[in-house]
């Protein structure tokens, strides 16, 4: 495609993020064990790239092991979820936390604990 005398590439490498706004997504499991807390998300055609927005189904009582690391599982994927400087979120940082948003980096297979919300 030409456009006022320039190019226009259709395919390029660059990965949109949200590019269909920012997915709400209500988790559909929340299993505390004794190894780590796992919030399961409910299956997805696409895996979004870039930032969402996480009810969870059930909040991380007081009485959980604060040291507990979270993991979220996604379409069979099982990933640590991880501060901005990179440590391990635990129980301790989501306890009595009802939303979290987060953000996946899909090509770093990262997901980051942005901003929580407290019941």
């Amino acid at each position: 495609m030409d456009i006022g005398g320039e190019s226009m590439n259709c395919c390029n490498q660059i990965i949109a993020t949200n590019a269909g706004g920012i997915p709400y997504i209500v988790s559909t499991n929340t299993t505390i064990g004794t190894e780590n807390v796992n919030i399961a998300l409910g299956f997805r055609r696409i895996q979004p790239v870039g930032y969402m927005t996480i009810i969870i189904d059930s909040v991380i009582p007081a009485d959980a092991t604060a040291t507990l690391p979270i993991n979220l599982t996604m379409n069979d994927t099982t990933r640590a979820l991880t501060l901005p400087n990179g440590t391990p979120v635990t129980a301790a940082e989501l306890l009595n936390v009802s939303v979290i948003t987060i953000f996946n980096d899909r090509t770093k297979g990262l997901l980051t604990l942005m901003s929580r919300t407290t019941e």
